[in-house]
């Protein structure tokens, strides 16, 4: 996994209405989610652990995962579109592949190929320790649908 720093970031105005966006998404609020990332095809989303995110076991929910697993697709999928449309998910597969456990999990959403009307990303989810240790806890493939912005 790359460093984050040596990664590339979107155009500031593409990181404004990427973040725009997701402050305007009351599940990511309430789940206490946050945009750790905006590049190019690129999104990263982290959640905190806190008992409310979290399933019988003490491990986050697969709908917490799930959840930011779909929006950091989606917003990676946006970075790529023109300003003047938005983006919905049309379908998403994800693979559990571990109990999600750390201090939080991390949601990358990754294009795999932009279309000019749909668009697939790969999905990756890591649990990360309060030191730093990731492991890949979810995996999956997510397709979105560009539609024009509705006129206000």
């Amino acid at each position: 996994m790359e460093d984050q720093t040596q990664q590339e970031q979107a155009s500031p105005e593409v990181q404004k209405r990427i973040q725009d966006s997701f402050d305007r998404q009351g599940l990511m609020a309430h789940l206490g989610a946050r945009i750790t990332h905006i590049g190019p095809g690129r999104v990263h989303i982290v959640l905190p652990s806190r008992s409310e995110v979290t399933q019988q076991h003490g491990y986050f929910h697969a709908g917490a995962t799930s959840a930011i697993a779909d929006t950091a697709g989606g917003y990676a999928a946006y970075t790529l579109f023109p300003e003047d449309t938005e983006v919905l998910t049309v379908e998403y597969k994800i693979n559990l592949l571990a109990p999600a456990i750390g201090a939080r999990i991390e949601a990358v959403g990754t294009v795999l190929k932009a279309g000019r009307t749909l668009t697939v990303c790969q999905l990756e989810v890591f649990g990360v320790t309060d030191d730093g240790e990731r492991k890949l806890v979810a995996n999956g493939q997510q397709t979105l649908i560009r539609v024009k912005r509705p006129e206000q």
